[in-house]
């Protein structure tokens, strides 16, 4: 791995992460727990294409589909780790909005570099 896709990959998907968590915990004083991730999901989808568009620089759509990978991997991984371990929701973590957030960090890097590679040509 070079340092290019270390940073493409790790820096961006903590990043990224790491803003969802964090707006996780700031709306969590004011909207409903079973909301949260639907009101973060717009936030979170337009910051994940601006990142996916303007910061990484792949040259190959198979870079953005190993980007999209670890993405996917750390969303999985931390929410596990400091949403369902360490804070045990009452209701569950699972359910819809989770999902569609784990297919949208996973499809919007390959999408972004597909469609820079179409433009390419």
């Amino acid at each position: 791995m070079n340092k290019k896709f270390l940073k493409d990959a790790l820096l961006w998907g903590f990043v990224l992460w790491l803003i969802g968590y964090g707006l996780g915990f700031a709306f969590f004083a004011f909207v409903p727990a079973s909301l949260i991730g639907w009101i973060i999901m717009p936030i979170g989808t337009v910051l994940t294409i601006f990142v996916a568009w303007k910061k990484i620089k792949g040259t190959t759509l198979g870079y953005y589909l190993g980007v999209a990978a670890v993405w996917t991997a750390i969303a999985v991984i931390f929410d596990y780790l400091f949403l369902v371990k360490v804070l045990n929701p009452a209701d569950g973590y699972y359910k819809l909005d989770v999902y569609l957030y784990y297919a949208l960090t996973f499809l919007i890097p390959i999408l972004a570099g597909w469609r820079k590679m179409s433009a390419k040509k």
